[in-house]
């Protein structure tokens, strides 16, 4: 059965004439396309459009914001945090922090961004975003403890869709831990669309974390538009196993000399669980660095899927691009599909890439059982240690545990 969309601007509460005209426009250039099939060729291994029409019979953007849910912050962890229910802001705390170098808001949804208008779910979000925030830093300010954003949804999301867009920006010198922390235990299904714009400024610091803490029926799709500027350094850690459906989309713009980014992915995939990464590192600037390490460790009938795309422009000599992805299949029906891509105009750079894939050690399993562990305690001993490599490189002890103790729950199926 075909999936029907219940689409309407005027369920947007408080939008100028001005603005509906401008939705209702995104809105019909979404029709047009509808979402994304595998005729798209950057979704030729998600096919968007067949897993909705499957899953889906009406879907609908008429969505409550309020709260009815309560709050309960980790507790092994000093944070600070920002509570969101289905994306929009309900409470948050700085109190580790200088607040007056802190601005945190809600998203102005009249904010023009550059994104990506061949991307019909990018022209979907334009249309219907709600909630959302803006988070900016004072320049030279270093926050003392990480940032949650703790994302909790609402029980009545059923064929529903979620449209947030975000804005975080870092000013000169300063650095940010941000975990993108979501906590959907939902079983209906609903669909997330959200998109990230994040600024550096020279010499910013901001290392990007993207968390899911339990299984869930939930559709989610997040775009992470970013531009650098000299001297900054992006680090991303994706630990978002447990959702049905998971695309996370991610586009670099290394745009000033010195500038530096990595993507660090740690998956486990269980049951039918569906969840790609794609990334795009543009090298526009001379003597910047580029690292990416993807991890999936496949179950059941899961599927792992990898895009990787590093463009380096004629003006970018001495480039450092690094990119590789490994999946473990410990299933027949289990799928990984893998689609590295380089494409260079300088002449003098460093770039590599690489794909494997296999099954998980035999002898490896054999050698821990004749130490007296078993067959199922040993594979998941192989798979900790396999997927704890991508941590290997945070510094903050209490964090590395705390993100150690996140992978050890997902591997052992929460």
């Amino acid at each position: 059965m075909k999936q029907s969309y219940n689409f309407e601007i005027e369920k947007i509460k408080n939008l100028s004439q001005e603005e509906k005209v401008s939705r209702q426009k995104n809105l019909d250039l979404f029709y047009e396309s509808g979402f994304p099939s595998k005729q798209v060729e950057d979704w030729k291994f998600t096919d968007l459009n067949l897993i909705l029409n499957k899953n889906f019979d009406n879907i609908s953007n008429e969505v409550n914001f309020e709260s009815s849910k309560e709050f309960k912050a980790i507790e092994n962890l000093e944070h600070n945090f920002i509570f969101l229910t289905n994306g929009k802001i309900i409470s948050t705390n700085f109190s580790y922090e200088e607040k007056s170098k802190i601005i945190i808001k809600d998203f102005d949804q009249k904010e023009k961004t550059n994104l990506d208008l061949g991307n019909s779910l990018t022209i979907l979000n334009n249309a219907l975003s709600s909630g959302g925030f803006s988070l900016e830093i004072a320049k030279n300010y270093k926050l003392k403890k990480p940032l949650i954003i703790y994302n909790y949804f609402s029980k009545d999301l059923k064929n529903k869709i979620l449209n947030n867009k975000n804005s975080i920006k870092l000013n000169k010198g300063s650095e940010l831990i941000l975990i993108d922390y979501n906590d959907s235990r939902e079983q209906s299904n609903f669909i997330k669309n959200t998109i990230d714009t994040v600024y550096l400024d020279e010499n910013a610091v901001l290392k990007n974390i993207l968390i899911q803490e339990s299984k869930s029926n939930g559709y989610f799709y997040k775009y992470i538009k970013s531009c650098l500027e000299g001297g900054s350094s992006y680090e991303n850690y994706i630990l978002s196993s447990g959702l049905k459906l998971n695309k996370i989309e991610i586009e670099i713009n290394l745009n000033n000399d010195n500038s530096s980014c990595s993507i660090y992915s740690a998956l486990n995939l269980l049951e039918d669980q569906h969840q790609e990464i794609k990334t795009r590192i543009n090298h526009n600037s001379p003597n910047c660095k580029s690292y990416q390490k993807i991890k999936n460790v496949l179950n059941d009938k899961s599927k792992g899927v990898y895009q990787g795309k590093i463009f380096v422009e004629k003006i970018a000599q001495k480039t450092d691009a690094y990119q590789l992805s490994k999946a473990l299949i410990l299933d027949d029906d289990a799928e990984f599909d893998a689609k590295p891509e380089l494409e260079i105009y300088a002449d003098d750079v460093k770039c590599s890439h690489g794909s494997t894939s296999g099954s998980i050690d035999s002898d490896a399993v054999h050698y821990l059982m004749t130490r007296g562990i078993s067959k199922k305690e040993a594979v998941k001993l192989l798979i900790n240690g396999f997927l704890n490599e991508v941590l290997e490189k945070i510094n903050n002890n209490e964090l590395k545990v705390f993100l150690e103790k996140i992978l050890e729950r997902q591997i052992n199926g929460y």
